[in-house]
């Protein structure tokens, strides 16, 4: 898939994931796509709730090796 903009967020721990990734999203067009790489576990449900109540669009998600790989459509 091709991102917009990839945000590295591994090591970080709840909320950050969240604080960074909406930071990031805000520097994207819409329509765009946001690439998230974090190895917090709770990052799959934090990030599905998030785009679920921001109005985006999870498109993929995957984990490999303790990281958890985000496709997010900027609405």
């Amino acid at each position: 898939m091709n991102a917009a903009k990839v945000l590295d967020a591994k090591g970080l721990a709840c909320p950050m994931p969240i604080v960074k990734t909406k930071k990031a999203i805000g520097e994207i067009e819409s329509g765009e796509i946001l690439e998230v790489q974090a190895t917090d576990a709770g990052a799959k449900a934090d990030l599905t709730a998030w785009t679920e109540s921001t109005g985006h669009e999870l498109l993929d998600s995957s984990e490999a090796d303790g990281v958890y790989t985000f496709f997010i459509k900027k609405g």
